[in-house]
């Protein structure tokens, strides 16, 4: 199977070298798109030999993502898998997507230790989870996790215009307007900041924008 991995990074010069050697015991196709970086993220992932891609300026996960995406699909990728390079999701789980993926579009991961999550955080997913069933009938666990894979043809399908962290949102978004195939499976996640995830002004800002979605604009 011709796997891409695609890592968005911003800043991640502390962690990026790891997560690369992690993944590529699973695909040599690892697509790191450095989002601007003003550390040494660029010049430790070009030392791993990927396939590095760089933003001059900060453009927003999102981009970062399309810029991977795209690049992908031109290289004939057939699946594709999302990975976040600050180390909170484990390469080794790679086999349980491509496994999931057989018989569906997309597949999700979700955080199985969720009750570890700091509060603030699992209430800003729980009030997304609960938009998503209630807009677009998709019952999810885990909507904000960025872990997830999917078939490359159904790309044009998914594509996003956004620029940011509600990336994974609209993602979600175009999948219940195409009525696409998804399956979740568990995953472990390791925080290495409390304050990272979506917050509960982040979650508000996310549910409008689907909302907007699904009205079309």
């Amino acid at each position: 199977m011709n796997l891409f991995a695609i890592i968005p990074a911003h800043n991640e010069g502390k962690n990026i070298g790891k997560v690369i050697d992690n993944v590529k015991a699973h695909t040599k196709n690892i697509i790191v798109v450095d989002d601007g970086s003003t550390d040494n993220t660029y010049n430790t992932a070009k030392e791993k030999g990927v396939i590095l891609l760089n933003h001059i300026v900060n453009m927003g996960k999102g981009s970062a993502m399309k810029t991977g995406c795209e690049y992908a699909i031109k290289h004939d990728a057939k699946q594709i898998i999302f990975i976040d390079a600050d180390g909170q999701h484990d390469p080794s789980e790679i086999p349980s997507f491509l496994e999931a993926l057989k018989d569906v579009d997309i597949v999700f991961g979700y955080r199985r230790d969720y009750e570890n999550i700091p509060f603030i955080l699992r209430f800003g997913n729980w009030f997304i989870n609960k938009s998503v069933k209630f807009l677009y009938n998709l019952d999810l666990k885990d909507t904000q996790n960025g872990y997830r894979a999917f078939n490359a043809g159904i790309y044009e399908k998914i594509k996003w215009r956004a620029l940011d962290y509600s990336v994974e949102s609209e993602i979600i978004a175009n999948i219940g307007k195409n009525h696409l195939k998804y399956r979740e499976i568990p995953i472990k996640t390791i925080y290495s900041s409390k304050y990272k995830g979506t917050t509960v002004i982040d979650g508000i800002k996310i549910v409008i924008n689907m909302i907007l979605w699904k009205i079309g604009m």
